[in-house]
């Protein structure tokens, strides 16, 4: 607590943006005025108004509410990718980095490969041969995400390996398991852990664009990548539909990627003392 509160204060505050985004989205069923898929041809595109803060979509479903239910689908999506992109490509890393030799080379060329394609269009490419659909959508997005993971892992076992508390371990008679999870990986984490918090945005931003382009989340389900895609259809009619999910998107992206941006400074002596 006592770390917590010698932070900067734009890092609180942040910090505090984020844990509530994580909430509203997490309680989005209960806090949502209503159903967000009850449709109602009475109130089809109707503006903005005291009964419905962000007005109604071309089914006549309340906005706000499907926002806070794609707002769950969103992150929670992307925060599943990012643990799994992430969880799978720090062991290829550390492995690679490690162990060095034919394994690195193996791994490697392997990472090369995928990294040899632009990360959307390979994510398309996977969403479209798999079919469209969340699951879908998500397993399109580990595929071009893990790759960035692996790297950063390798790059720094590398280093660890050579420190003397890694040799002292070896002497002691630590096991490569122990050394590879008990004594490397503690001490690179703070690099994965950045990465994962700036890939948040980009994951949500990944995801809402596989959907925009129909190959991610289907509609009816509520998402903002399909909210937009459904909504901009109507821009000059009803431009709060696709305007208000889009808002919201940006909005909460920025917030994680300035979080990231002064959680690194904060794990990066160098970049805090250039801050100063």
């Amino acid at each position: 607590m006592n770390f917590f509160l010698q932070t900067p204060p734009l890092f609180r505050v942040l910090t505090f943006l984020a844990a509530f985004i994580l909430l509203v989205s997490l309680f989005s069923g209960q806090l949502a005025p209503y159903d967000p898929y009850a449709t109602d041809p009475q109130l089809i595109l109707k503006p903005p108004s005291a009964e419905h803060l962000l007005g109604t979509d071309n089914y006549g479903r309340d906005i706000l509410s499907r926002i806070l239910a794609g707002g769950k689908t969103s992150i929670f999506a992307a925060l599943f990718i990012i643990l799994i992109a992430g969880s799978l490509g720090s062991l290829i890393g550390l492995l690679s980095g490690y162990y060095r030799g034919r394994m690195d080379a193996m791994l490697m060329r392997v990472t090369d490969i995928f990294q040899a394609f632009p990360d959307i269009v390979l994510a398309i490419a996977v969403a479209g041969v798999l079919g469209g659909g969340l699951v879908n959508a998500i397993l399109a997005l580990i595929v071009t995400t893990w790759t960035q993971y692996a790297r950063i892992a390798r790059s720094a076992a590398i280093a660890a390996r050579e420190e003397t508390y890694i040799q002292a371990a070896r002497l002691s008679g630590c096991t490569d398991t122990s050394i590879l999870f008990e004594h490397i990986l503690p001490n690179i984490a703070g690099p994965l852990v950045v990465t994962a918090v700036l890939h948040v945005s980009s994951m949500m931003m990944g995801l809402a664009g596989l959907s925009y382009l129909g190959i991610g989340v289907q509609i009816p389900a509520a998402e903002w990548g399909a909210m937009i895609s459904e909504g901009q259809k109507y821009l000059q009619q009803a431009p709060w539909a696709a305007l208000a999910p889009s808002a919201v998107m940006v909005a909460v992206m920025m917030v994680f990627n300035m979080f990231g941006d002064q959680l690194r400074d904060l794990l990066d002596p160098k970049m805090r003392e250039k801050r100063v």
